[in-house]
């Protein structure tokens, strides 16, 4: 940024005594990579942070000012840009004080309003629960995010600081602060490539959500330290004497691994911390990617390298763009150690990851892959935000993402796709694109057909097989672990909910309206009008799929829309009627019209079909009516619906079609001899009948017999009654019988 570029805030007061001190060690950072110019802009946030926040101080009683400095000092130590650094010092004044973003703008430019707005949470707005304004402000964040990645680098920043400062909290709003800080903010910190600040965060949440735990760790790490320095020292220096015999050039450099990840490992494994054995790791820089390659092998001829424990991210980098040759060994005295091997510049970025372009100012080859993988996951951020219902769920999909224990496979073009570790087809047909997903009808695993739930392993082909009308199946929920593949399927579902509703909306008020010889397409649209109005409802479409969604009743809708005049008897009788269902013997159950709803099978997800009697066609049925789900199917003669003639203006008159499609549930109750083979008998013989059996129980009675219970699939009472008496011909099985609620 040019001085004549500079905005120029209004004049200030003069800072608090005792403060301008505070602003050396920021001064220090920035003399060393921008102009003087420059440095004294960013002295004028300071001040003008200092006085819009001189009213208040932190727990630990310092002047607030101090924190928002911090932060600034690291983005400054990672060579930032000066909005970023005045972003940084500004980044609570729109939240904590009257400072609106239109002022920020004003006095320091548009950029940097935009990143303190990016930053700050939504205080105006209030949220039911607090899990819900934290979702909302994480989703704001996030997408803030997506629009410029530093207003997540200076959150990173305020993060790390806050969790340095954390003691001086409550101990029970120190463990919510450390949680949220190891759910949400370290595996973003893993997925930006910041591996440095990520480890930091990791110990100090570890610290305060376990501090025992952390006291004994950090305890028997400093006795065991003085034990293992020889070692680490003798096995440094042996790696360093190979290369140097075989004229390889590379720096050798042992480390100790940070607390968190030792407590992970041995939870993990539920491993004692004598048995930990990699504790200390060696990093070895090289010149080439030939050059690591090389290094690789004379190592592995120093040392034996442990089966199964090698792994090339530099070929197949990770998600956030890591790349680093892995490689377990059995060193001297018994002990594992792991061996990383990389470039100067791979190095750089696996430290700093995305935050190398402005620590390093790499060049595009260095920096592309975290870029790329960055650029990429934002991408995807702002899918799940499109398709997520609200904040929480945008939060849930996110920490999904977030959480990328990688499995690499192919596609049959030989393209590596990165998936989440325990991916299934469904996902893969979701990470190449969503109409792809969509339209996912099998797969095919190294050129053999394959469940749709088979979790993927590394270096498998992939081939997904589609079709033109096939359609999301809910159960593909069940076992989908990537957020994409989870929030697609829930963006379809949700829309075939809301086209599902409409039609049986569409159905239940004509049958109301029939009753009264009328229809919706014979309504005039003033009349529409009037009920929408008076509803508060913006289309016809939004009654029908309330009406639907059983959250409205067609039958008040209807009266709406008709105002009935009927002689005081008949008003009568049709009040005596709602107050005596029909499973009662008196008369039209509640709500129903003349015409009662005819079920036909194929409805979808808003008529359902209970649990407790398992309705089939031919049964007597009557429809219970559900705020939110539609209508829920039970038999006339269900226990529940006795249990709930209290509420009979919920039941519906329903009956089915003559003709009905598909395959319906249902209980059956075998008593059986306890005989070797007798299940798989029972099994075969359902099998023979066109039947599939869904869920299967026994239960041993006494030493001769058991009861078996089958849940299994029919097309309608014709087709259980032949399954029933050809399973009551096998010879063990004594009796038979269908379980009604």
């Amino acid at each position: 940024m040019s001085s004549s570029e500079i905005p120029q805030p209004p004049p200030l007061p003069a800072v608090q005594e005792g403060l301008e001190h505070l602003f050396d060690d920021l001064r220090s950072a920035l003399d060393k990579y921008v102009g003087r110019e420059q440095v004294e802009w960013v002295h004028q946030a300071f001040l003008f942070g200092a006085e819009v926040h001189k009213d208040q101080r932190r727990k630990s009683g310092e002047p607030y000012i101090t924190h928002p400095l911090a932060v600034a000092t690291l983005m400054a130590d990672m060579r930032f840009d000066m909005e970023t650094i005045v972003a940084a010092i500004l980044h609570d004044v729109i939240e904590d004080t009257p400072v609106s973003k239109e002022q920020l703008a004003a006095d320091f430019g548009d950029e940097v309003a935009e990143l303190v707005d990016g930053v700050s949470k939504l205080t105006q707005i209030k949220f039911e629960t607090k899990a819900e304004a934290e979702a909302e402000n994480m989703r704001k964040m996030l997408l803030a995010m997506v629009r410029d990645i530093r207003v997540m680098l200076i959150k990173l920043n305020d993060r790390l600081h806050n969790m340095r400062t954390l003691g001086v909290m409550r101990p029970d709003k120190r463990r919510r602060i450390a949680r949220e800080t190891l759910d949400i903010y370290v595996p973003i910190a893993n997925r930006l490539g910041l591996n440095a600040l990520r480890s930091e965060l990791e110990d100090l949440g570890f610290a305060s959500l376990y501090p025992d735990r952390y006291r004994v760790l950090d305890e028997a790490m400093r006795s065991a330290r003085g034990n293992r320095r020889e070692i680490v020292e003798k096995i440094e220096g042996a790696i360093r004497e190979r290369l140097e015999g075989e004229g390889l050039a590379g720096s050798v450099m042992g480390r100790e691994k940070h607390l968190y990840s030792i407590y992970r490992k041995m939870r993990g494994k539920k491993l004692s911390f004598s048995d930990v054995s990699d504790v200390y790791a060696f990093r070895v820089s090289a010149k080439s990617v030939d050059m690591c390659y090389r290094i690789l092998g004379a190592v592995h001829n120093l040392y034996k390298p442990v089966p199964g424990k090698f792994k090339d991210y530099i070929a197949i980098p990770k998600a956030n763009g890591y790349q680093s040759l892995h490689t377990v060994l059995f060193g001297p005295f018994g002990v594992h150690i792991e061996v990383q091997i990389r470039t100067e510049d791979m190095d750089k970025v696996a430290e700093a990851g995305v935050a190398a372009h402005w620590l390093y100012k790499t060049g595009d080859e260095s920096g592309f892959g975290t870029h790329a993988r960055v650029r990429e996951w934002m991408r995807n951020v702002l899918e799940l935000q499109q398709h997520a219902g609200n904040s929480l769920e945008f939060l849930e999909s996110v920490k999904i993402d977030l959480f990328p224990s990688e499995v690499y496979v192919f596609t049959p073009k030989g393209k590596i796709m990165v998936l989440k570790r325990g991916a299934t087809p469904v996902d893969f047909a979701y990470a190449v694109h969503t109409d792809v997903g969509n339209c996912c009808v099998a797969a095919k695993i190294d050129r053999r057909l394959a469940p749709l739930r088979t979790p993927l392993a590394n270096g498998q082909t992939v081939e997904i097989i589609t079709a033109q009308n096939a359609r999301p199946n809910p159960g593909w929920l069940n076992y989908v672990v990537t957020a994409k593949a989870r929030s697609s399927v829930r963006h379809y579902l949700k829309n075939l909910q809301h086209d599902e509703a409409v039609m049986l909306g569409r159905r239940l008020l004509d049958n109301e309206l029939g009753a009264r010889k009328l229809s919706i397409d014979a309504l005039s649209p003033a009349v529409i009008q009037a009920v929408l109005a008076e509803l508060k409802l913006n289309s016809l479409e939004q009654l029908l799929a309330e009406i639907g969604l059983g959250t409205r009743m067609a039958v008040l809708v209807a009266r709406r829309m008709v105002p009935e005049r009927r002689h005081e008897q008949r008003g009568l009788r049709r009040a005596l009627s709602r107050v005596m269902p029909a499973w009662l013997g008196g008369g039209k159950s509640a709500g129903a019209s003349s015409r009662p709803l005819v079920i036909r099978g194929t409805e979808g997800m808003v008529i359902s079909f209970a649990k407790c009697c398992h309705p089939i066609p031919g049964d007597s049925i009557v429809g219970f009516v559900t705020s939110g789900r539609g209508i829920v199917i039970h038999v006339q003669s269900c226990k529940n619906v006795v249990d709930s003639r209290k509420l009979p203006e919920k039941w519906l008159d329903v009956q089915w079609e003559n003709d009905v499609k598909g395959e319906f549930l249902v209980e059956l109750q075998v008593g059986m001899l306890n005989r070797r083979g007798v299940l798989a008998t029972v099994a075969a013989a359902v099998a023979e009948m066109g039947a599939n059996i869904e869920n299967i129980n026994i239960e041993e009675r006494d030493g001769r017999h058991s009861g078996l219970t089958m849940l299994i699939e029919v097309s309608g009472r014709k087709h259980l009654a032949n399954i029933m008496r050809r399973v009551r011909s096998i010879d063990a099985v004594s009796k038979i019988s269908r379980v009604r609620g």
